[in-house]
């Protein structure tokens, strides 16, 4: 799964620009220091990733095996990090460290008691390199449990330019524009829009993109924190505006039985793949790396993208998810396992997926020349610049039970409202009913 990524990637554009790849710091490891200090030992890592995600990640736990001498494991968890890393803590076989997608996620894990507070070298780093919103969201209460390491930009709609370039149409600027241009495209023979129904998360993010620009950002943290009701009329405005999109069978490849049938890597596949059925896909600029190691595209050429477009007069909305990493307590190599977050904290670590493509790091201390491509830059110059105004994915604020899991919850009524979209307000109101017992449990 290619989800959840974070806020805002801290003012580092003109330090990171003028001091190049290496960006701004660094250095040893500090409890592993340069030699092999953690020969003869396993640590175990649990995420959501899986393909090209994996791969690359893959290249950063290679580094840090390069750099102490110990070995790692990656265990793809799927889409329920909760359960899966539940019922591997209950079975005796804890991982040593998780990378949770999910704020709600973390908050449950530290409440659960799961959790080890993190280093002093790490909190030191995170303090000097992040933005202070990347340390408020990794935190429970006053204590540090979650460092970002990989962040999302999850404002942009990814397109191919050829297909645009064929059907006459310019990236377009408002929510309205964008339908009517979906409309130019499929006239001329290619569906606009790829839809990862399959995968509710997905569908999540469209919500939280129309209901940031059409309500804006205090009601946003409002409905966030469940202060605000799901049956509230902002609500049913942002589901009746996605609904325009979902009802329009010809803006959707496959219509919405085949957006249901369509997984997150397949709603890439059918813009960017071999025998294209559409001429755009939103999803975060992570799109970027699937159409890049999947499907050979050369970012910026052959897949752009576009700002998600306002709606409604409303400002254009940037909102953002990440990864976070995470020690628990039942692991067996905790000392390894701090190590390993205090090389994740450092720009070396971020780096080495920043050149790898499909990655953006909140380490305000990586120079942007260490992105593989200028859309990389740009992606992150944009999360930069929209400053306060960014938001954290709501979904992953939220308890996984309403957030974050499959086939439940806002992921499972999203899906349903993408089947039949032909009535907001009965859809807010079972949106409402899963929220008041999620956030009540």
């Amino acid at each position: 799964m290619m989800r959840r990524r974070t806020t805002l990637l801290a003012s580092c554009t003109a330090l990171a620009l003028a001091l190049g790849a290496t960006a701004c710091g660094g250095g040893p490891v500090a409890a592993g220091g340069g030699g092999k200090s953690l020969s003869g030992q396993t640590i175990t890592v649990a995420g959501v990733w899986s393909g090209s995600e994996q791969k690359n990640f893959q290249k950063v736990l290679d580094a840090f095996t390069a750099k102490t001498g110990a070995k790692t494991q990656f265990v793809s968890t799927g889409d329920n990090v909760s359960t899966v890393v539940g019922s591997k803590i209950e079975g005796g076989n804890a991982p040593d460290v998780v990378m949770v997608p999910q704020v709600g996620v973390l908050q449950q894990f530290a409440k659960e008691g799961w959790l080890k507070p993190l280093s002093k070298t790490t909190e030191q780093s995170v303090d000097t390199n992040y933005a202070s919103v990347w340390k408020k969201y990794g935190s429970v209460g006053d204590t540090l449990y979650g460092l970002y390491f990989k962040a999302a930009h999850k404002s942009t709609v990814w397109y191919s330019p050829d297909a645009l370039a064929q059907a006459g149409v310019k990236p377009p600027t408002t929510y309205d524009a964008m339908l009517k241009a979906g409309h130019t495209v499929s006239d001329s023979g290619l569906a606009a829009f790829s839809v990862a129904g399959q995968d509710g998360w997905t569908l999540t993010d469209w919500f939280e993109n129309i209901y940031l620009s059409q309500a804006g950002p205090e009601k946003y943290d409002a409905l966030a924190a469940h202060r605000l009701k799901w049956t509230d009329p902002t609500v049913v405005d942002a589901l009746t505006t996605l609904g325009k999109l979902f009802k329009d069978k010809q803006l959707i490849a496959g219509g919405q039985k085949g957006a249901l049938n369509t997984d997150f890597p397949g709603s890439v596949e059918k813009v960017f793949g071999p025998k294209p059925e559409a001429g755009m896909v939103y999803e975060g600029d992570f799109v970027a790396g699937v159409a890049k190691d999947q499907f050979g595209k050369k970012i910026g050429q052959d897949a752009n993208f576009f700002p998600f477009p306002a709606v409604d007069g409303g400002k254009a909305p940037v909102v953002s998810g990440g990864d976070a990493a995470v020690v628990l307590k039942d692991g067996k190599n905790q000392k390894a396992a701090m190590t390993f977050l205090e090389y994740l904290a450092t720009p070396e670590a971020a780096a080495v997926w920043a050149g790898a493509g499909g990655f953006l790091s909140p380490n305000k201390k990586l120079g942007l020349a260490s992105y593989s491509d200028d859309i990389a830059r740009e992606t992150a110059k944009s999360l930069v610049a929209a400053g306060d105004s960014v938001r954290f994915d709501m979904s992953d604020q939220a308890p996984a039970a309403f957030g974050g899991t499959k086939g439940a919850g806002e992921w499972k009524i999203l899906q349903d409202f993408l089947r039949d979209p032909s009535d907001p307000k009965a859809t807010s109101a079972e949106l409402e009913k899963a929220a008041a017992k999620a956030y009540q449990g």
